[in-house]
């Protein structure tokens, strides 16, 4: 039986980046349920399917394989065959993978293979729901938010540092719209599990983020 290692938080705080320093201080698998989440969003995009067509994206998530390998140390994140890691972080797959991940019958083309590497490894994931839904039994919960405007700052200082034009009110208002969506949908809403404890990273350095999360583990 694998250790098992659940963060969850609301969009840019953080999840990914500490939970990979975490993985990699404590030699645990990293699982990245965003990005699996994301690759359907691919999917959905090539085929120029609508997020409102909730009957298209259904059809569309049965056709999609989605898989996880690590090549070096890094996870690769691979749809249909072709690895897509490089095209997982865009505002575009961001807000449709936010917009379908709360179709049940999309979560459920996920749910097996993320809770199988859970049972076999020791993991930490990341994403929306791990300690509320995914691995309701896992070893550490952990809700790591941040406020809106260290959110949005950390955003648009990651995507100006890459050369790309971006407005910081714009993602703000964006960030505020997925907390919305991602609090109220009906399948499996964001929220703190009743076990996890809280880390407010508005005023942390990653540093102090990842040792906070390290001294909870065994």
């Amino acid at each position: 039986m694998g250790y098992n290692v659940a963060i969850d938080g609301p969009a840019g705080a953080g999840k990914s980046t500490i939970a990979k320093l975490v993985a990699k201080e404590k030699g645990y698998i990293y699982v990245d349920t965003g990005a699996m989440y994301r690759a359907l969003a691919v999917h959905f995009l090539e085929k120029g399917i609508a997020a409102e067509d909730t009957a298209g994206i259904i059809a569309a998530a049965r056709e999609a394989e989605v898989s996880i390998r690590y090549e070096e140390g890094v996870q690769q994140v691979y749809l249909n065959g072709e690895n897509i890691s490089s095209r997982l972080r865009t505002e575009e797959v961001g807000n449709m993978a936010s917009m379908t991940s709360p179709i049940p019958e999309v979560r459920e083309r996920l749910l097996e293979l993320q809770r199988s590497l859970a049972r076999e490894r020791d993991v930490i994931m990341d994403g929306r729901d791990i300690g509320t839904n995914i691995l309701p039994d896992a070893d550490v919960k952990v809700y790591l938010t941040a406020s809106v405007e260290t959110r949005a700052k950390r955003r648009y200082d990651e995507l100006t540092e890459k050369g790309l034009a971006c407005d910081y009110e714009e993602i703000a208002k964006d960030i505020r719209e997925r907390d919305e969506r991602d609090m109220n949908r009906e399948t499996a809403p964001l929220r703190q599990a009743e076990d996890a404890v809280l880390v407010d990273s508005s005023d942390m350095t990653i540093p102090e983020v990842v040792e906070t999360i390290v001294r909870l583990c065994r």
